[in-house]
């Protein structure tokens, strides 16, 4: 990739050869909305190191002295806050020593921002590495990742921390084969926590449903964890992820793999995944060891607790997983999770109305093509007179279908706010608990928000399946 490229990608990027004292930038790796990642030449020890920079490009832009300068003075505590859990995952990480987990060497200040050096890792992620050679994925190549894995999310969870974003993209694959457990995001979940520019996405079949509560933090422990690891497997075994979290719990389509049985997979494992994917926190495996142990891996390499905690929760048998029956009745759902189950009775029953009203409207178009306008009895009764005076009418050339959505986009509204995308006024109506919601494909779009006279802009880049939750404010 040449450096035109990189800043082509990756806009407001610190230049290839870009010092810090000892260490030159030689190449963008990637950036997304909250960061950007650099591979940088240490020139005292005679390596390469990995260099993640604080960039929010929603908040902040670079000046020519290489400063980040702040877009608006509202955006000061927002950013100050991103950069300081930033700064804060920094430390966390370097106190872990564990060989598969993002080890941290330093971290400092400069350009009024922050930056992490890391050790730097070659091959690649776990979503390419699936892609481009879906020949290497089988079960004990499997089973030869998750012993590390397992010991790396482990020792997170006992120093009382959790990742809450494991996913194929946050798993990095090195050319040992040996994975390598990525960073937690967390200035990327304090700023969509603060922003009034919030845009939340959260990975559609990897989050699991307290992950979509209002309440998640009280909610969430090891098991939230879990069932991402678990949709990870899933998505390795099946080539796609398990059904929305928040639309199982409406009508619970996952079928367990135990009852799928892929060819090449042992009955074990399968039963572990869908113990792991449970919708209810507390049918989950409640830890790395719980999880561990129904799939027959050794504990060797996981570091274990001093001493058994509650975990909030009841504990799983170990011996026995069985999936859980479907509840019908919606009040059987907790009461923090009535707010996603309305909001995914109204994304079935859109699909199904839509379903309905195509098929409807079809329907008279071949009615009228059955017998052409204009055509007396008598012409239908001889067959030569069909034959010589009536031209068989061409078949209809289908329009091309527009786009699906992939996306489901939720508003938060306010009394007055009048809302256009993509200078198209839209009639707006939210639920009860505030929120409208859209279904997008993909592509860019611009949200401006008017109300009594204010106006406020929001660019979103669609361009994966996902959930955005929009909270605009003046």
């Amino acid at each position: 990739m040449s450096q035109q490229d990189n800043t082509r990608v990756v806009p407001h990027a610190l230049p290839v050869g870009y010092r810090f004292n000892e260490f030159e930038i030689q190449q963008v790796i990637g950036g997304g909305g909250f960061g950007i990642v650099y591979r940088a030449w240490d020139h005292q020890l005679k390596r390469n190191i990995a260099i993640k920079e604080f960039m929010p490009a929603s908040l902040a832009v670079r000046n020519d002295e290489m400063n980040l300068v702040l877009r608006s003075e509202r955006f000061s505590k927002t950013f100050h806050a991103g950069l300081n859990s930033f700064i804060q995952e920094a430390r966390l990480l370097a106190q872990f020593n564990h060989p598969n987990l993002l080890h941290v060497l330093r971290f400092w200040v400069q350009n009024d921002t922050a930056y992490m050096g890391t050790q730097y890792y070659s091959g690649t992620t776990l979503s390419l590495l699936q892609a481009q050679h879906p020949e290497l994925i089988d079960e004990n190549w499997i089973r030869s990742l998750l012993s590390p894995l397992f010991g790396a999310i482990n020792t997170i969870h006992q120093a009382g921390y959790l990742h809450r974003d494991i996913s194929l993209d946050n798993i990095q694959i090195q050319e040992d084969m040996t994975p390598v457990l990525l960073d937690f995001g967390s200035a990327r979940k304090t700023i969509s926590n603060l922003s009034d520019e919030t845009e939340t996405m959260l990975k559609p079949g990897f989050a699991p449903i307290e992950q979509y509560s209002d309440n998640n933090e009280s909610e969430q422990g090891p098991w939230t964890d879990i069932y991402a690891l678990g949709a990870v497997l899933h998505t390795l075994i099946t080539g796609s992820p398990p059904p929305v979290s928040v639309v199982r719990s409406i009508e619970d389509n996952y079928q367990p793999l135990s009852e799928r049985r892929p060819a090449g997979y042992s009955l074990p494992m399968l039963q572990a995944i869908d113990c792991a994917l449970a919708l209810k926190p507390e049918e989950r495996p409640q830890s790395t060891e719980q999880m561990a142990a129904l799939m027959a891996l050794s504990l060797e390499a996981l570091p274990r607790s001093a001493e058994e905690k509650p975990a909030g929760s009841p504990l799983l048998p170990v011996e026995v997983c069985e999936p859980a029956q479907q509840e019908k009745s919606r009040w059987g759902l907790p009461r923090r999770l009535w707010v996603p189950a309305m909001i995914a009775t109204g994304v079935l029953v859109g699909a199904i109305l839509g379903g309905f009203i195509r098929g409807s409207s079809s329907q008279p178009a071949a009615l009228e093509r059955s017998q052409p306008a204009g055509e007396s009895s008598e012409t239908v009764q001889n067959p030569a007179v069909i034959a010589e005076e009536v031209a068989v009418p061409p078949e209809p050339v289908k329009e091309p279908e527009p786009p699906a959505p992939i996306a489901q986009v939720y508003i938060k509204l306010m009394a007055g706010d009048e809302v256009w995308l993509n200078g198209s006024q839209q009639a707006l109506v939210p639920a009860a608990n505030g929120f409208a919601r859209l279904q997008l494909p993909a592509g860019e779009y611009q949200f401006s928000i008017t109300n009594q006279g204010q106006k406020r802009d929001q660019k979103i880049n669609i361009d994966r399946e996902g959930t955005w939750l929009l909270s605009p404010q003046f």
